[in-house]
């Protein structure tokens, strides 16, 4: 069982690093400044890998900063759904997680239309 310190310390970590790198992407979104209209339609198709990226990781930024505020009010590792415990196995690999499996996969069933 990994302790909560270092589950804290991982998500922190992890919103350290993505808002580095989102900073790198507003500063590559706002360089490109080409009067070439070849070169400056490339650099769009480019913004546009680039935004999408950065829309991916203010979600994931979204996610760890509300699995920090279920640590802090004592709610860390149950589902928000249900209420049981999340497995130690789910939280290894999505430590920002608010739902267990089971609510995770009918929330995953209902967003594609089959429930």
């Amino acid at each position: 069982m990994t302790p909560l310190s270092e589950r804290r310390k991982t998500l922190v970590a992890r919103r350290s690093e993505l808002d580095k790198r989102l900073h790198v992407i507003d500063d590559e979104l706002e360089s490109h400044n080409s009067a070439d209209w070849e070169e400056l339609a490339v650099e769009r198709e480019g913004d546009e890998v680039l935004e999408e990226m950065g829309s991916s990781g203010l979600q994931e930024i979204r996610a760890i900063d509300a699995a920090l505020e279920r640590m802090n009010a004592g709610e860390y590792g149950f589902c928000v759904k249900c209420g049981a415990a999340i497995s130690e196995e789910r939280l290894d690999v999505l430590p920002y997680t608010p739902f267990c499996r089971v609510c995770a996969a009918k929330n995953s069933k209902s967003e594609q239309g089959t429930i």
